[in-house]
């Protein structure tokens, strides 16, 4: 099993969305595949999951169900009844009343699961924060707050034997991307060609390389065998450009002038390598272009955009671009898992 943590400092750039189809891609090339949802606004949740089940999920009875009185309908919802999500698995720890609970993750469909993402876990930042520094004493309590997140998706993932685990993450550097980027093997970054985005990468790089160096070096020798924890490897994977819709006060050379600085900005921030030659785009997983168009009619038929039909609403020339849009996932569906299988090759030698 590896894992993947879709992460970007700067917000905006597509991140779940990405995230959400890759899950379903990989999915079809015969690998089990495990999303977690760690960011608290659980926004890969609510793309995978009905309104009907996030009520379900989330425990807030639907007004409809209560004012007519009709409990077999429960019945219906058939994926989540149950169900808890990753702020039930850490809740004990918040409270002070033990250790993680074991949380089963949602099935999405065969070789899919989701451990579905609550608003409730941003409680869960300040309990991080604080352990954050405590933890460099060795002191088991905080190594256990710290690792929570691991050992969660850990137990998780051995349940359904998944090959891998696509972490969800806010955008932002506080202390709950901090513990979800720790139990990641790899960081993929999704981004947009502007300044926005390469400024994000300036802040990412180093503090990615912090946390690591400080994780292995001042926390991880003092972590006793019987707690799992990570070893915070972080690598950096690549990145993905998802095309913005242009528009008139923003020229194609706008674009491609920020397009021509990503290769050497991202080698000297994330890489830590300033002498990078800035025609090197071996980081440069793909491009994909701007499927706004066809967000609506997906989200509307609760399916990925390259599942769409003439039912759903994909008419004429918007097949078309259906099926362009199922080519580029499945290219960089089949560019990370190779990417990857490097990695593990890797890892496994060290």
């Amino acid at each position: 099993m590896i894992s993947v943590a879709l992460f970007n400092n700067k917000g905006g750039v597509g991140k779940t969305t990405l995230a959400y189809h890759l899950a379903h891609m990989v999915q079809r090339q015969g690998y089990r595949v495990l999303a977690v949802d760690l960011d608290p606004q659980s926004n890969l949740t609510a793309a995978i999951l009905d309104e009907e089940e996030l009520e379900e999920l989330w425990g807030k009875d639907s007004e409809l169900f209560a004012q007519q009185s009709h409990p077999e309908q429960r019945k219906l919802f058939t994926r989540t009844g149950g169900q808890q999500t990753i702020a039930d698995a850490v809740r004990p720890i918040l409270e002070g009343t033990g250790d993680i609970a074991a949380v089963s993750p949602v099935k999405v469909n065969d070789d899919l699961w989701l451990l579905p993402g609550n608003l409730e876990l941003s409680a869960f930042e300040d309990k991080l924060s604080a352990a954050w520094l405590t933890s460099y004493g060795g002191d088991q309590a905080a190594i256990r707050t710290t690792t929570a997140f691991y050992r969660v998706i850990v137990q998780a993932a051995n349940e359904v034997s998944a090959d891998l685990v696509l972490i969800d993450v806010g955008p932002n550097l506080g202390a709950i991307n901090r513990a979800a980027l720790i139990a990641a093997d790899t960081v993929l970054t999704p981004m947009a060609a502007d300044l926005f985005s390469l400024k994000g990468l300036l802040n990412l790089g180093p503090t990615l390389r912090d946390w690591r160096q400080k994780w292995q070096l001042l926390v991880r020798p003092q972590i006793p065998a019987t707690i799992p924890a990570p070893v915070a490897r972080m690598q950096p994977l690549g990145y993905v450009i998802m095309q913005p819709e242009m528009r008139l006060d923003r020229p194609v050379r706008a674009y491609e002038r920020w397009l021509a600085r990503i290769p050497w900005v991202y080698a000297e921030a994330v890489l830590g390598d300033a002498d990078w030659s800035p025609t090197d785009r071996s980081y440069e997983i793909a491009t994909l272009r701007n499927y706004r168009s066809l967000m609506p009619l997906a989200h509307d038929a609760r399916k990925p955009m390259f599942d769409l039909r003439a039912a759903d609403g994909a008419l004429g020339s918007t097949q078309k671009y259906v099926q362009t849009c199922h080519q580029e996932f499945r290219a960089l569906a089949g560019d990370i898992l190779a990417r990857l299988e490097e990695m593990q090759a890797a890892f496994d030698e060290a």
